[in-house]
């Protein structure tokens, strides 16, 4: 068994910040990338931000220089720092992570957070 438990949303100004923390528990050997999608009603799902193991990140366009994503792997949580939110980032944020199960055979499994609700208005 491995899940995600993500917290963290909520409703802001623009302007305003959150941090989205999202921790991954179960039958975990290793955990390789991870990262944060977001989903809008009516919009393509977007990759938001992606990590790797090692601490390389990579991020998508709208969000550079606003939001930070970062990790602590002894905790097997990755978190989603985001500043100076806009309106445009409203949609539920889902974290996700490529997960190395403990066993033989070292299979691979890619669980996702239940997703939480970033509402960005005045």
């Amino acid at each position: 068994q491995v899940q995600l438990v993500e917290s963290g949303g909520g409703l802001v100004q623009p302007g305003g910040s959150l941090r989205l923390s999202c921790a991954a528990s179960g039958s975990i050997f290793s955990i390789n990338d991870m990262g944060w999608y977001r989903q809008a009603p009516g919009k393509q799902r977007e990759l938001v931000a992606s990590i790797t193991s090692l601490g390389s990140t990579k991020y998508t366009d709208s969000v550079k220089g606003r939001f930070t994503i970062s990790r602590e792997n002894a905790k097997k949580t990755v978190y989603l720092q985001m500043s100076n939110l806009k309106p445009e980032d409203t949609a539920v944020y889902y974290c996700y992570a490529d997960v190395v199960l403990l066993g033989a055979g070292g299979r691979s499994y890619t669980p996702w957070g239940q997703g939480t609700q970033v509402s960005v208005s005045s």
